[in-house]
């Protein structure tokens, strides 16, 4: 199983995931290109470029073919992987997505990348940035505060031109007129309250992939992985379960 973080996200962004599913699968996670341990390349970042990646990653290891999950900008590297090499993939967990930016999340976009130069701090910048991506239960019961104190401490931070730098490959990719050539069986998750993707990108991307199924997670905002791992768990792995018993 491949793992493929959002933006910001190095490998260890999916330890939920490799604690808990570590005793039925072989789970690989990456660190994109300008995070975590990974340098930025001297052309512009891209989605295919990373999606390239992804696929020498699963090459390098020998794996014929994974199924793949990808987190919000990581689920874009899913997509592009499924189109580009759709033999390394077996099936996609689709967390958080969507295929082409709306006005909304381009706006967004935006302030995120004026917050980069303007925060007075890292602390500062995840603050702000993070209450557009956990749920009000994260931010009273001190997940958050964790989040941001075991991040402040990483040996690995992103620098701001890093973070930037996905920030546009993201915004500026567009593969929904290309999801109906994916062929990989196809789980989309959506958080029911998640104010940056939320259920209605998850849907279309769905409608555009032939067989795909949605499935909205209650209560949840963006990042349901890392808040309630033991329930999507349990739905990546009863859908992997099924794809492979197909």
């Amino acid at each position: 199983m491949l793992l493929l973080g959002g933006l910001s996200d190095p490998a260890e962004s999916w330890q939920p995931q490799l604690d808990g599913l570590s005793d039925r699968y072989r789970l690989i996670a990456m660190d994109n290109r300008g995070a975590g341990r990974t340098s930025l390349p001297e052309e512009p970042l891209s989605v295919p470029m990373m999606a390239d990646d992804a696929a020498a990653v699963l090459r390098a290891l020998d794996v014929r073919a994974a199924h793949v999950a990808g987190f919000s900008g990581g689920s874009l590297i899913a997509q592009e992987l499924a189109l580009h090499h759709p033999e390394l993939v077996r099936s996609l967990v689709l967390m958080s997505t969507f295929a082409r930016p709306d006005a909304y999340l381009r706006s967004a976009a935006k302030f995120f990348d004026w917050l980069a130069d303007v925060a007075p701090s890292e602390r500062a910048m995840m603050e702000a940035f993070f209450l557009w991506i956990y749920t009000p239960r994260a931010h009273e019961n001190g997940m958050v505060d964790q989040i941001i104190e075991e991040a402040l401490v990483f040996p690995h931070p992103q620098a701001p031109e890093a973070f930037k730098a996905q920030l546009e490959g993201f915004m500026t990719h567009d593969a929904l007129d290309r999801l109906e050539e994916i062929a990989a069986p196809t789980l989309v998750l959506a958080g029911e309250f998640d104010i940056l993707t939320p259920p209605r990108f998850g849907r279309a991307v769905a409608e555009a992939i032939p067989g795909a199924r949605v499935e909205v997670m209650p209560g949840e905002a963006h990042q349901p992985f890392q808040e309630i791992p033991d329930e999507f768990n349990a739905r990546v792995d009863t859908f992997w379960r099924e794809v492979d018993a197909a």
